[in-house]
């Protein structure tokens, strides 16, 4: 897993100009949330190692000029990205679909968790820019 994190980390920080903003969701805690899952499906559920990610992606993204946040994950996959509607019934996890229950809007929920991620940092590089 060490040697795929650092491919990852690598191909991304090399993909990306410098001043590029990453946006990663802050999964501490992930492990009991995800040992819930059956147990032949448990290794590839929990094995993943998303701090090393994390930190491998910090401190190649710092030595090319790139941030990296973390952001809470908490209805990343639930919010609508077009009208910001929250609900647990917007998202079905079986089938990965999201369909927000207030306008309508439909897509894959890791797609919608993408938006939202890029809504998060877009917020955060405001409020950088504000107080500056």
């Amino acid at each position: 897993m060490s040697d795929v994190n650092h491919q990852l980390s690598k191909a991304l920080v090399e993909r990306y100009e410098p001043n590029t903003l990453f946006v990663v969701e802050n999964l501490t805690g992930v492990r009991q949330a995800t040992e819930k899952v059956r147990k032949k499906d448990r290794y590839s559920t929990v094995s993943w190692a998303f701090y090393q990610l994390r930190h491998m992606l910090e401190y190649k993204a710092a030595m090319k000029g790139a941030k990296v946040i973390a952001v809470d994950p908490k209805y990343t996959s639930q919010t609508c990205p077009k009208c910001n509607g929250k609900a647990q019934e917007n998202r079905d996890k079986k089938k990965h679909v999201f369909h927000c229950t207030h306008c309508g809007y439909a897509s894959n929920d890791d797609r919608i968790a993408a938006m939202n991620l890029e809504r998060k940092g877009t917020e955060y590089l405001a409020q950088v820019t504000a107080s500056v």
